[in-house]
């Protein structure tokens, strides 16, 4: 439990936890518009410590991460579990699944970027010339931060968790050593001083809600990376350490401020004397990194999960460590991100021009899991209706409340990630749209499994010695593959295998579920494999599990059969011209069969097929 919590420390809140780097000081810039009083200091330091409260605390640590799926969150989790409990699989929750997806992916764009840019300012206050090398420093951090991700995270990952503690205690005695400045901020503790800040300030108060909201970014990490290290370590961490000092921080920035309004610039760096400010600059870049390789690490796991429900093609994965399963690399991704996170540096500049930018796609993603949450609730839980919009419509509207803040910083710079999740969206709804019309137009120029075994009794192919195994999305048609080699070759191998692979609405799939079989005739047998969406679909592993239902199964006399389709474009065939171009060249850039379904090269033969869509 304690190297669990450690570990949760490390990686879990590593974004969340570097947050009163810039929510602090953005808040009361974006409250200063006419001064800063002293109610508007007590407002905003209420309204950061009870969204904290609120959204983290009740929502995310209380009731959220009880919604499991086999130990595993996220949204793709969540709707899982909805898909589960309503038996099918609507539209509406395959859309909120890609939209929740895609505002993770520009969650994972703009933190880095967002976070090193304010570590590395703090430097400038130590060293007033560094300025003008915010930048480039800021880039430098940054490549190389993802041109080690090839590596893996194992070896850095363990100091982590010692690095995070420093970092929260350092910001916990800096917080509380300023308590004392001004002991009236306590009363900040009191909602009602958050309450009176909305009323008083109405509609203005939305520029400072969307500032506010900077504390809780990375919150939805919680229920993400549940599975890495399990729900009470998560809470624990929480509980003890992460809350209490980022509340300690907190005050203690806001008494200072009370104090000594012109530290309003930059309050959280100027907590620390001036013999400590050096250190703690570099304290806070090495844990601005930390947060920044958890959102990679997040992506990449998100990535892969998108491409085992069919929402993306499929791309290359390497597991980059012999022990944690969960850690694994894709270039694909990472060089994406890498060009993303490099491009809004570079566009903004500084964090809190960036700062416009932030929030958008964490609200957007905490709305989607709190309305995929009433479904879960109620379908799933058996809660009444009422008593489940009596506990999450609040949780909506205040969600909601920040939702509507950040969407006036569009004009900003809040448009970035809300192009990049319409990006997203359009590329997985083209990819799904996409696969499903290929499918139709494969079965139709196809014929059915059924009509080719009768084909077969009439005529005599030849026979080849060992087995064949076709894979095919469809197990009632005839894989085209096997009417290729048929039809050219004019062979058919002793043993036949139609092998068709589907992933589960689950994290894992017991070995006892992972195969079906059925028999067909002595020379076919259909197989159906399962795997969860958070498993690598090792086929010939998985077919060796035939051995335990009495069929023989030799890697070294199989031969495996794939179906290599090009597609040609076509007008009226389905599909816009646009859209038919699009997934085109998705399909050019996906990963080849063989890797992603662990083949052996060696034994894979590859019969093209040319398909107009």
């Amino acid at each position: 439990m304690a190297k669990l919590t450690l570990g949760a420390i490390g990686v879990v809140y590593g974004d969340i936890g570097t947050s009163p780097l810039y929510a602090m000081r953005e808040s009361l810039h974006a409250a200063s518009h006419d001064g800063l009083t002293r109610a508007d200091v007590l407002g905003v330091i209420s309204l950061l410590v009870w969204t904290l409260i609120l959204i983290v605390s009740l929502k995310y640590v209380l009731l959220i991460m009880r919604a499991d799926n086999n130990g595993e969150g996220g949204t793709l989790s969540l709707v899982a579990l909805v898909q589960r409990a309503l038996n099918r699989r609507p539209t509406w929750l395959i859309a909120f699944g890609a939209v929740g997806i895609s505002l993770f992916f520009g969650d994972a764009i703009i933190t880095p970027a967002m976070s090193v840019l304010s570590a590395v300012e703090g430097g400038a206050l130590v060293a007033p010339g560094l300025s003008d090398y915010v930048v480039p420093i800021t880039l430098v951090i940054i490549i190389g931060l993802f041109a080690v991700q090839s590596r893996g995270t194992e070896a850095v990952s363990s100091l982590f968790g010692p690095i995070m503690i420093l970092w929260f205690l350092t910001m916990a005695a800096l917080g509380l050593s300023h308590i004392r400045d001004d002991l009236s901020i306590l009363a900040a503790l009191n909602p009602l001083h958050a309450a009176g800040f909305l009323v008083e300030n109405g509609l203005a108060s939305f520029i400072v809600l969307g500032s506010v909201f900077l504390a809780v970014t990375g919150g939805e990490a919680l229920y993400t990376d549940m599975g890495h290290f399990g729900r009470k370590p998560i809470r624990l961490a929480w509980g003890i350490l992460v809350f209490p000092a980022l509340t300690l921080s907190y005050l203690g920035q806001g008494a200072m401020v009370l104090a000594h309004p012109e530290t309003a610039r930059n309050p959280f760096f100027l907590l620390a004397p001036d013999w400590l400010l050096l250190p703690l600059v570099l304290l806070a870049t090495a844990a601005t990194v930390i947060a920044s390789q958890a959102v990679i690490s997040g992506a990449f796991s998100v990535a892969k999960q998108a491409v085992q429900m069919g929402l993306l093609p499929r791309m290359q994965i390497r597991h980059t460590s012999e022990t944690q399963y969960g850690q694994i690399y894709m270039p694909k991704i990472n060089s994406i991100l890498a060009m993303g996170v490099v491009t809004l540096v570079l566009a903004f500049g500084s964090s809190t021009n960036l700062a416009s930018a932030y929030g958008i796609a964490v609200t957007g993603d905490m709305v989607i899991t709190s309305i995929l949450a009433i479904f879960l609730l109620h379908r799933a839980w058996k809660w009444p209706l009422s008593l489940t919009l009596l506990v999450m419509l609040p949780l909506i509207l205040l969600e909601g409340l920040f939702l509507a803040a950040n969407l006036t910083k569009v004009v900003d710079g809040g448009y970035i990630p809300i192009l990049l999740a319409a990006l997203l969206c359009l590329m997985m709804w083209t990819w799904v749209r996409g696969t499903a019309h290929v499918k139709r137009k494969s079965r139709a120029s196809s014929i059915e499994f059924d009509s080719l075994l009768r084909m077969l009794e009439k005529s005599h192919p030849l026979e080849a010695p060992g087995t064949a195994v076709f894979l095919t999305a469809d197990p009632e048609m005839a894989p085209p593959a096997l009417l290729h080699n048929l039809k050219h070759n004019r062979v058919l191998h002793k043993k036949n295998f139609i092998v068709t692979v589907t992933t589960a609405p689950i994290p894992e799939v017991a070995e006892v579920d992972r195969i079906r079989l059925e028999r067909i005739n002595d020379r076919f047998l259909r197989i159906h494999l399962t795997f969860g969406y958070l498993e690598d679909p090792n086929v010939p592993r998985a077919l060796a599990l035939a051995r335990k239902q009495g069929e023989k199964f030799d890697i070294m006399t199989t031969s495996f059969f794939l179906n290599h389709r090009s597609f040609r474009s076509a007008k009226g065939e389905g599909l816009p011209t646009w859209q038919e171009k699009l997934f085109i060249s998705m399909t050019k850039g996906a990963t080849n069969a063989t890797e992603f379904y662990r083949l052996p090269t060696n034994r894979v033969i590859e019969l093209g097929q040319q398909l107009t869509i």
